[in-house]
């Protein structure tokens, strides 16, 4: 069945987003370590259920130069006993790549941390960080599934482009979901509001009544109507 004429143009600019991404860089300022004057520089990013994620961070500086940066990644969701942590690199210099799969549809935090470790303060008190995130298709090293299958250059392209393209219609797939779990939950809103205002209008209609009622009696004991 072909696919409509805006859905292939939404999936071909999703693609070719994806394609353009690059590593995020930025600067991550030193700190004395205590919890008064914590500095993270976090980066968030969704993942599905089950894919697999490669967070490659590439930190500038020497080891010995007064600091220390640390890596955190963690889930953001409801924590559980084990916290859902996938791992701490301490000390980091160079390149670090952590490589772990998602537990569930969640969004997950990057976290970086630099610490004085020497009794004098170096200048600049800064360290570098090159942050790379890749997700599904684009973690995979495509270069040795090509070598390990024997596929060639163009049919190994092609296989990643059709994991591309079917990541982007379980994305789509799933936020159509949640759209429309979004929609019942506003249509049984909707209604019980309309049964809570009929109610409370039928009561105000037997209070006013009531009143009237009791009124009435009351002053025709006083004998005043």
């Amino acid at each position: 069945m072909a696919l409509p004429r805006s859905l292939l143009q939404c999936l071909c600019s999703l693609l070719l987003l994806i394609g353009a991404t690059s590593a995020l860089k930025f600067d991550v300022r030193a700190h004395a370590g205590r919890e008064t004057q914590k500095q993270e520089r976090c980066i968030r990013n969704f993942v599905s259920r089950d894919t697999l994620v490669v967070v490659t961070a590439t930190v500038g500086g020497t080891k010995g130069d007064g600091m220390q940066v640390n890596i955190y990644l963690v889930m953001v969701q409801i924590r559980d006993a084990e916290g859902n942590e996938y791992g701490r690199p301490r000390d980091v210099v160079g390149e670090s790549r952590t490589v772990f799969t998602s537990h569930s549809d969640s969004a997950f935090d990057v976290c970086f941390e630099n610490i004085f470790t020497g009794s004098k303060r170096p200048s600049p008190n800064t360290r570098s960080v090159e942050l790379d995130v890749d997700i599904g298709a684009d973690a995979k090293d495509w270069s040795a599934i090509q070598a390990t299958e024997k596929l060639k250059p163009v049919e190994a392209e092609l296989r990643r482009i059709e994991e591309l393209t079917a990541e982007v219609v379980r994305e789509m797939d799933y936020l159509r979901t949640r759209e429309q779990k979004l929609r019942d939950t506003n249509e049984s809103t909707n209604a019980r509001v309309k049964w809570f205002g009929l109610l409370t209008t039928w009561l105000l209609v037997g209070l006013w009544a009531w009143q009237i009622l009791h009124l009435r009696a009351y002053f025709r004991s006083k004998h005043l109507i």
